[in-house]
């Protein structure tokens, strides 16, 4: 009988799944401890409800005997710790569940996990991880009618509500791990349009997006994200024409966006120092001919943007050309892009994230070609609880509580693709108001 859960990570989108398990706990009488490098944090997290907090870092002995103690880990660390916790779970004989892509090193230990009787469950938070289970239910839907499906398109972002920070002409702030967000797209994008393979460089992919309509929503636009290729297997949708899974953003953000990435701005491979008398306007000198005189001019000739264009108007709006200074005495350019953008883009008291997932099947039905749309989406409440901490949280939460209550027997390295994960996932997501709408057009 399983009692105890143990949740690593405190951060910003660990308070829905923190509050729901414990709500849990009082029910069912399990243990929760919420573990963070900052146990004020993990405190904060609790606040007045029955539950332990550690201080806790994988890097140190002590780690071992927190993992010992529980029945299932819940990891919500940075992704490349992952690998650690799942090593002490396997020698310890515990489950594990995250919400991060199943890394190569990670698939390594599927064998040894189902031999000992233990579910690592991987990618159960947003994207991935609703986007699989609401796809997957549209998709086996679609085959139990008989239809054979040809194309597959997903997007999702995080963005926020229109009535926030309606000056923002990004339309968009950070809603989850800032150095992520400012690192993404790093590598090459893979996937397949009309039967045709694609690989889309890092300096190409904001300059190669796909227009997305929501109903009711407006117009956004899509850039493919990592390797959509992987997803064929495990979707089940081998001989399909379309496959392309990718991140959300509202029209105009790509092209500002790309600007950024071409001046290598996103680069985190080396180290600047002496930053301490730096300010915002020689960040962007440092990627310039060192003979320009106007940093706004350079830049509308070397990109041919209008000075009053939308590109300039957001990168203007960021404090790129300010004489502030950064803040840091030394860092990547990456880290110190981050840091600039922290000033504006950081979620503010009465601020509203929100969530806007898309799908788009193509399929022969009937003797006909069909197209099924689904969407969902979900707004925050405030800057703590946000529809980011929601839609990342929940799922992994229910998951925990169905594994607790051992209505989960898939075992190993496992992604929620089955009925077994999506039905009562998706079920419950439906009554706490995430619900995927389908519309056939």
């Amino acid at each position: 009988m399983l009692k105890s859960i143990l949740i690593l990570g405190a951060g910003r989108s660990s308070s829905s799944l923190i509050s729901y398990l414990l709500a849990a706990s009082k029910i069912n009488n399990w243990s929760i401890t919420v573990g963070d490098f900052s146990i004020e944090a993990a405190r904060d997290r609790i606040g007045s409800a029955t539950g332990q907090a550690i201080q806790f870092d994988i890097t140190k002995p002590e780690s071992r005997e927190a993992i010992a103690k529980a029945d299932v880990v819940i990891s919500l660390i940075p992704a490349n710790l992952h690998p650690l916790v799942a090593k002490l779970c396997l020698q310890e004989g515990k489950h594990l569940l995250t919400a991060s892509y199943v890394s190569d090193e990670m698939k390594s230990f599927s064998k040894e996990a189902h031999e000992k009787g233990l579910l690592f469950l991987n990618e159960c938070g947003l994207d991935p991880g609703i986007d699989h289970m609401s796809a997957m239910q549209v998709i086996d839907k679609i085959k139990a009618l008989g239809g054979k499906l040809f194309s597959f398109e997903s997007f999702t972002g995080g963005l926020i509500a229109p009535e926030t920070d309606p000056q923002n002409p990004w339309r968009y702030k950070f809603t989850w791990n800032p150095r992520n967000v400012v690192t993404a797209g790093q590598g090459t994008a893979k996937f397949l349009r009309d039967g045709k393979y694609k690989f889309i460089s890092y300096q190409q992919l904001f300059k190669r997006t796909t227009p997305v309509s929501v109903l009711g929503y407006g117009e956004y636009e899509g850039y493919a994200n990592r390797d959509s290729l992987k997803y064929l297997e495990s979707y089940g949708l081998s001989g399909i024409k379309t496959m392309i899974r990718g991140t959300l953003r509202n029209k105009g953000y790509c092209d500002a966006w790309n600007v950024l990435v071409q001046l290598g701005c996103c680069d985190d491979t080396y180290v600047i120092e002496n930053l301490d008398s730096f300010t915002h306007l020689d960040f962007l000198s440092l990627f310039m001919d060192s003979n320009s005189t106007s940093v706004e001019k350079t830049l509308c000739t070397r990109f041919n943007l209008l000075p009053d264009g939308e590109e300039m108007k957001r990168l203007r709006w960021s404090g790129f050309f300010t004489d502030e200074k950064i803040g840091l005495s030394q860092g990547t350019p990456a880290q110190m892009l981050e840091h600039i953008l922290q000033k504006r883009w950081k979620l503010v008291a009465r601020d509203k994230d929100f969530i806007v997932m898309w799908h788009r099947f193509g399929f022969e039905l009937g003797g006909r070609n069909r197209v099924m749309e689904a969407y969902l989406t979900c707004t925050g409440i405030n800057e703590n609880n946000t529809a980011m901490a929601q839609t990342v949280g929940l799922p992994l939460a229910i998951a925990a509580k169905l594994l607790m209550q051992g209505k989960i027997k898939s075992r190993g390295v496992v992604v929620p693709v089955s009925p077994e994960f999506y039905k009562p996932i998706l079920e419950e997501l439906g009554t706490l108001g995430i619900k995927l709408e389908e519309k056939e057009r």
